[in-house]
């Protein structure tokens, strides 16, 4: 955290946009391998400019997005006011939202449509909470109107969580009342998580303008791919 508190404030102003990504994926992927969790992935190319759209199960999630796919991800404002951690969300271009504001969802929209434009990946979460991982939830649709606004791809990613014999593992489950130092504890107690994204074929707004129908569609592919 201390190094990329440093390479954030320190480094950011100074370097490329495309460095920036890199040492957002290699960062993670410290990460990730500081907890013991090996992360397995498919390796279709995704398109410059994807929404990508995950299930949601941990706070785990975000680092596993960007240790394979590095993205700006759109987030609950509240997150801006934590600690170092708020601080360094904003650095890495995370868009928060305010729940339950229209105005506000307007200007995120915007803000999510530009970074697209600008041919960077956005992850979402769409299912507006997290799950142990058994099971999704239905999306939100909102989210997914800026992918459709900027023409890019709506891409799919299913994330689950296993123990190295394949077997399902509640351990990075960040649901209910599980405290973060509790989620923390589960995951280092196991010797090693497996962290697997499948990706789910590209779904081209163009040939479906309805966000509702997107949704419905993106959440089918996750679903079809977190027993796999």
């Amino acid at each position: 955290m201390l190094s990329a508190l440093v390479i954030a404030s320190v480094s950011y102003p100074f370097i490329t946009p495309a460095r920036q990504l890199r040492f957002k994926r290699q960062w993670s992927a410290r990460l990730l391998t500081i907890l013991g969790v090996r992360l397995v992935t498919d390796e279709p190319f995704l398109s410059p400019g994807s929404l990508l759209v995950a299930n949601h199960i941990s706070w785990l999630d975000v680092f596993v997005i960007n240790a394979a796919y590095p993205a700006a991800f759109v987030s609950k404002a509240e997150i801006r006011q934590w600690p170092l951690v708020g601080w360094l969300a904003a650095k890495n271009e995370t868009v928060f939202l305010r729940r339950g504001s229209r105005g506000h969802a307007r200007i995120v929209n915007g803000e999510i449509a530009e970074l697209l434009g600008r041919q960077r990946h956005v992850a979402i979460f769409p299912e507006g909470t997290t799950t142990d991982g058994s099971h999704v939830l239905g999306f939100h649709a909102a989210l997914l109107q800026p992918a459709i606004q900027a023409g890019a791809a709506i891409q799919p990613l299913a994330i689950a969580y296993r123990l190295p014999d394949g077997s399902f593992t509640r351990a990075a489950a960040y649901d209910g009342d599980v405290s973060l130092l509790a989620c923390i504890q589960a995951i280092v107690a196991e010797p090693e998580i497996v962290a697997r994204i499948r990706v789910a074929p590209p779904m081209p707004t163009a040939e479906l303008p309805d966000r509702r129908a997107l949704a419905h569609a993106a959440r089918e592919a996750i679903v079809a791919r977190i027993q796999d």
